[in-house]
């Protein structure tokens, strides 16, 4: 099997009696998107900080791009790069200049920073504005320009950490496509973010941060339905019918005039086959079936109180 693009077991920091992160494990396959959620101050920016060798783990074995955090720091940094919350480009020289500074920085020569910058200003559309001051581009421009320079030394891994913050939604969602098509194009992105529909647009795999542990991981879907609410909303046409998925249903909540039934369930393949062969017992047919699930708010307002819920598809046990 290929190796993780990024793989930290039992990763610990803690300023002064203050621990932020206690003893936390991530994986993160080749070619996908890794969202952290997780509060102000839960450490989010900690994890981004250690796993691109910003600052030291107290405690914690950490593979980056296939090599050793503390054997070989320097060919992770090689193999990364990183977008902050606070944009690096300086707004007192041009969009061009910022990319060739970048250039520099890496060892590319003159010719092959220049061809270099030309391909990915013209990727993200900012040809027109590459010999205009930075200070003059507006926001989603800045963060275009600032992912144009962190991919300059054609990184393999890439932590955005909350790309997207004070963006417009328009923006926002230009800035989600420039991520997918990173990943198309191999790249693995490592994201924190504060925005939950970004999250649950973007990632691959999710996981939640609170008081220093990942209180929880998996999919979106995965995510939504460890919290209670999900539900099976049936509609009938035929007020017989209705009655008699009523009595069928023993669980169901019915609405009389509406000629509709809310069934509990998680919306997975057991339980929605469980509810259709209760339906096709009884003799009913249903005009209509939506699954409901809760969304990610609900998930992280449910992980980041206690208790929190277990983990998926694993035994029920109290997560710390």
């Amino acid at each position: 099997m290929t190796e993780p693009a990024i793989a930290a077991s039992g990763l610990r920091k803690s300023y002064g009696d203050k621990v932020v992160l206690d003893g936390i494990d991530l994986t993160v396959p080749e070619g996908t998107i890794f969202s952290l959620l997780g509060p102000n101050g839960a450490g989010k920016t900690t994890v981004v900080k250690i796993l691109s060798t910003l600052i030291g783990a107290d405690e914690g074995v950490i593979r980056v791009g296939g090599h050793d955090l503390a054997a070989d720091p320097r060919a992770v940094r090689a193999a990364i790069g990183v977008t902050g919350q606070f944009s690096a480009v300086d707004g007192l020289i041009t969009g061009e200049e910022n990319m060739l500074l970048m250039a520099d920085l890496h060892h590319l020569s003159r010719r092959e920073g220049r061809r270099v910058a030309a391909e990915l200003l013209e990727r993200f559309d900012l040809v027109d504005a590459a010999r205009k001051p930075a200070s003059t581009y507006s926001g989603g421009m800045k963060r275009r320009l600032d992912i144009a320079m962190t991919l300059v030394g054609s990184p393999r891994v890439i932590f955005l950490d909350e790309p997207t913050t004070g963006l417009d939604p328009r923006s926002r969602h230009t800035m989600w496509q420039i991520i997918r098509e990173l990943v198309t194009g191999g790249v693995t992105v490592f994201l924190t973010t504060q925005y939950l529909e970004e999250a649950d647009e973007l990632a691959d795999r999710i996981a939640v941060l609170h008081d220093g542990v990942i209180a929880a991981e998996g999919s979106a879907e995965e995510l939504k339905r460890l919290v209670p609410g999900g539900h099976v909303r049936l509609r009938f046409t035929d007020p017989a019918e209705y009655r008699g998925a009523a009595a069928a249903l023993g669980s169901a909540s019915p609405d009389d005039t509406s000629l509709t039934l809310r069934v509990p369930g998680d919306g997975s393949q057991r339980d929605l086959r469980a509810l259709l062969d209760s339906l096709d017992s009884a003799g009913v047919e249903a005009a209509e079936l939506t699954v409901h699930t809760p969304d990610l708010d609900d998930v992280f307002f449910a992980l980041t109180s206690t208790p929190v819920p277990t983990q998926p598809n694993e035994p029920q046990e109290t997560v710390r």
